[in-house]
């Protein structure tokens, strides 16, 4: 088995798959560790947990604002992803809180931008899960956000956002308003406002990717501390810069519990910073 991982899985290196496996951190279908030593059988299925050497350490803490038997709803810093990927895995608000509470089942039931903070709900149980995906699919989950950027006398609030979202061409991370029939909506509304900064709340009718940011961007009003736009400042493998966070905070959730009945509303317990 090391020799066959070593050949097809090159990134990790043969003295990488070595450590890994004598750490026990690859399985069988059976859950049963494999050893280095282990005889190759074609067709076995293979399973093993993904592990950075240099993973970046994102140094804020999350919080669990809302805990019962079938939901779990976390406040989530900024600078951390929901789940793993790329150059994060022990690093994700998932990972993170499965290895503190121990509840392997856990499962995020929709997610929100790594540089983005504030609330994300899970589901603690699998035969709960379909139900309560349905809610955020079917678009019967109430979202409010609050972000922080320049304050524009001219507009006349509030604003209603509808536009064409796709990603832009030759980059990847960044999305843009385009031509066409449209697929977004953001309903934008002044706060406050402190000198010429304001603090504004959103409400996304639709979930496209960075929506908010690309809506706000277009009435001219980028949010503070936003790395990609209107320009890119920093690309998505940069080190970060903790002090300047994206200043973009999902407040609210609401809804009606699939499961219970119960009507749910969540807040968090963030703040934005101003900036100086």
């Amino acid at each position: 088995m090391l020799d066959f991982l070593a050949d097809r899985l090159t990134t990790v290196g043969r003295d990488g798959w070595h450590r890994r496996m004598a750490r026990g951190e690859v399985l069988d279908e059976a859950a049963h560790a494999l050893l280095p030593e282990t005889a190759f059988r074609p067709g076995t299925r293979v399973y093993y947990y993904r592990h950075l050497e240099d993973e970046p350490e994102v140094p804020f803490q999350e919080t669990v604002v809302f805990q019962d038997d079938h939901l779990l709803v976390a406040d989530k810093p900024h600078f951390l992803p929901v789940t793993p990927a790329g150059r994060y895995v022990q690093q994700s608000l998932l990972v993170r809180l499965k290895n503190r509470l121990g509840i392997e089942s856990l499962s995020p039931l929709h997610r929100i931008d790594r540089e983005t903070a504030g609330l994300v709900v899970f589901s603690l149980r699998p035969q709960d899960r379909a139900a309560y995906q349905a809610l955020f699919r079917d678009r019967a989950v109430t979202k409010s956000y609050e972000a922080i950027a320049r304050f524009d006398e001219h507009l006349n609030w509030p604003v209603e956002r509808r536009s064409r979202i796709a990603e832009e061409d030759g980059a990847f991370f960044r999305m843009a308003e385009v031509e066409g029939e449209p697929n977004s909506e953001t309903r934008i509304d002044l706060l406050e406002r402190r000198g010429p900064w304001a603090r504004y709340g959103l409400a996304p009718v639709t979930g496209k990717r960075h929506q908010l940011r690309v809506h706000m961007n277009a009435l001219g009003l980028p949010m503070v501390g936003d790395q990609f736009y209107p320009v890119v400042r920093r690309g998505p493998d940069e080190p970060e810069d903790f002090a300047d966070p994206l200043r973009l905070l999902a407040r609210a959730i609401r809804f009606t519990d699939p499961i219970t009945g119960a009507q749910r509303h969540f807040e968090s317990q963030l703040t934005l910073g101003w900036p100086d």
